[in-house]
């Protein structure tokens, strides 16, 4: 059962920590990160050291700071995970993501932790089982829809989190061995190969194609902009941004664009507020399509829809912008009635469907268009250049400067009062949560000349917050006459007065406290856990035994030579995108299909129950040796 009053959480992505502190400043409410190992994209890692430098940061906006801790471990990397944990708890970190069960059953910190997209979270018994057993936040699977998520919010009373942009594995997380089984590359282990994103091939048994060189398994990005009041209404309370890997432009300008939102659905609602405190005023206008994207799709929130594979290509065409018009010698026309600059990118398409791009040197203005120059070499114009064919651009180079420096500040709201003591003035703010401060100045009672403009400037100086988080919300000079003060006794007072509230405010923070599983211990949904469950360690199987689970097979990066299983299973059908599906067209038969690319075959069948679609392969040789080598 939900509450009434609810707070809403906007959590951004974390490269690193610079990343992180720039998120909160455009108006993350949290951020996750990933801690020196361990996490789920091991090209991401931070030392400890810099993840306590952002919880400094982001504490002093009551924003949260959650470590990803969420790949599969061996066993013998339990104890480094364990001391790693209790590390993270120490430089103040408010919650650790994780996938690995195993974790549950050492001695953590006492943390509070959150179920990772990697845990698989499809239905209300895994939800309610994984609340009992001490999870705090849920991350909800992507291809839920929304009466789906109803069901788990009406069932549970912890924080359910939700991705609303960004990248799209194809398949359920925490379900496809398909890297694993062709490079010795673990995905569950954060060193994804991102084999949904190479071109394949669609036959049939008989080997008649029905696509040639598409990406059919490179889904487009996740947007869910015109769909966050349905989510606020079916129980979403964190709304996810993807992207530890992505640049320091998108995190801005997408932190931005979502912050904005949730805040005119905030203003909507009065049941409803924000989870950090501080506002943030941006630079720019935040422009989602601006920066990297597969182009849009809200995936299956509101059910099955065609046209969610970026099939053309998995890299970022961008917005087209007009055709190309002329091309010759060593430059090419395009008309356009956009505006472009020098080092803007552009690409397009050739007779093959090939994406090709480059970015401008020069361009020249034309009547209908410009001139673009491409960088200096070897005077040659760049292959697959068309005329009449349509030009793209994914960067634009005007809006990359905007965000290229200051974009954004943030600003806390505090009140101020100026009052008189027997030896002199305080000066007492007042954050309005709770902490409020008092600095002293001792300095002789003189009146001033002209009362007006004294007060005027005890106002202006005490009111000199610039250079600060905060801003004044009021000023109080509760003072019985208009007093001389210089200003840099006042400067002095202020700076003083801000630094003790920031320390204040620092030392009233608290770590949310971790939920205590309940007792007896929870008795898991399923008697039996197959190879996608993900029990790699002993500890994990020892965690599910103790949950009332009697079978428990070996996650398949153990490396267990079974023959063809699901390397992938999905909710993304290629027999509906090629309008194949019995649901389509009666009659019709679910028949094996084969996914090929090069010498690979893959064999994808199909769950018509269900409504999934099974990747079926079996593991390379020597593959299973690379995972025991490390």
């Amino acid at each position: 059962m939900r509450d009434k009053e609810r707070s809403l959480e906007l959590l951004a992505p974390a490269k690193n920590a610079d990343f992180g502190i720039e998120a909160i400043i455009h108006g993350a409410d949290a951020v996750y990160i990933g801690g020196p190992v361990f996490g789920a994209r091991a090209k991401a890692g931070n030392a400890v050291s810099d993840i306590a430098r952002l919880v400094a940061h982001a504490h002093r906006y009551r924003a949260r700071v959650l470590v990803a801790l969420n790949t599969l471990l061996r066993d013998d990397e339990l104890e480094e995970a364990r001391r790693l944990s209790w590390q993270i708890h120490d430089a103040g970190a408010d919650a650790l993501i994780i996938q690995d069960m195993g974790l549950l059953e050492l001695d953590l910190p006492p943390i509070q932790l959150h179920a990772s997209t990697q845990t698989n979270i499809r239905t209300v018994e895994k939800a309610c089982f994984l609340e009992a057993v001490g999870f705090s936040q849920l991350v909800l699977a992507r291809e839920l829809a929304l009466d789906q998520i109803r069901r788990i919010a009406d069932a549970t009373r912890g924080v359910l989190e939700f991705f609303v942009h960004g990248a799209l594995c194809v398949s359920y997380s925490g379900q496809c061995n398909i890297s694993y089984a062709h490079t010795g590359r673990s995905a569950n282990r954060g060193d994804c190969s991102q084999a949904c994103r190479l071109p394949y091939s669609l036959a049939d048994q008989q080997g008649r194609l029905i696509a040639a060189d598409k990406h059919l398994l490179s889904m487009k990005d996740n947007d869910q902009s015109d769909n966050l009041r349905a989510l606020v209404d079916t129980g979403i309370d964190s709304f996810k941004i993807e992207g530890r890997l992505k640049d320091l432009a998108y995190v801005k300008n997408i932190t931005a664009h979502y912050r904005g939102m949730l805040d005119k659905i905030i203003a909507e609602r009065p049941a409803t507020r924000r989870s950090s405190v501080g506002e943030s005023t941006f630079l720019f206008s935040p422009r989602p399509e601006k920066t990297f994207n597969r182009g849009a799709t809200d995936y299956f929130v509101n059910g099955r829809q065609e046209n969610i594979a970026a099939v053309e290509s998995p890299k970022f065409v961008g917005d087209e912008i007009g055709t190309l018009a002329k091309c010759g010698g060593k430059s090419f026309e395009v008309t356009t009635s956009e505006n472009l600059h020098n080092g803007d990118g552009v690409a397009w398409f050739d007779e093959r469907e090939q994406l090709h791009g480059l970015q401008i040197n020069r361009v020249e203005k034309l009547p209908n268009g410009y001139r673009l120059f491409p960088p200096p070499g070897d005077g040659k114009l760049p292959t697959g250049l068309r005329v009449g064919a349509p030009i793209f651009r994914n960067r634009d180079q005007a809006f990359e400067r905007q965000l290229a420096g200051k974009s954004a500040e943030r600003r806390i709201a505090v009140r101020l009062r100026l009052f008189e003591t027997t030896t002199g003035f305080a000066l007492e703010v007042d954050d309005g949560q709770g902490v409020a401060i008092t600095a002293m100045l001792s300095h002789p009672h003189e009146a001033a000349r002209n009362a007006e403009q004294a007060r005027a400037m005890l106002r202006e100086n005490i009111g000199r917050l610039g250079n600060t988080v905060y801003t004044a919300e009021c000023i109080d000079l509760d003072l019985s006459g208009a007093w001389f003060v210089p200003a840099a006794a006042l400067n002095r007072l202020r700076r003083e007065a801000i630094t003790a509230l920031d320390e204040a405010r620092l030392e009233a923070y608290r770590q949310p406290p971790r939920r205590q599983a309940t007792e007896p211990p929870a008795v898991y949904p399923e008697h039996a856990l197959d190879y996608l469950s993900g029990v790699l360690n002993r500890r994990a199987r020892e965690f599910y035994g103790r949950h009332g689970v009697s079978v428990v097979e070996p996650a398949y990066e153990c490396g267990q030579e079974k023959g063809e299983v699901s390397l992938m299973v999905t909710k993304h059908c290629l027999r509906f995108s090629f309008t194949l599906c019995p649901k389509q067209i009666k009659g019709i038969r679910p028949d094996p299909l084969l996914l090929i690319n090069g010498t690979e075959k893959l064999t994808l069948r199909f769950d018509c129950k269900a409504c999934e679609m099974h990747v079926v392969g079996k593991l390379r040789k020597n593959r299973s040796l690379r995972l025991r080598e490390k």
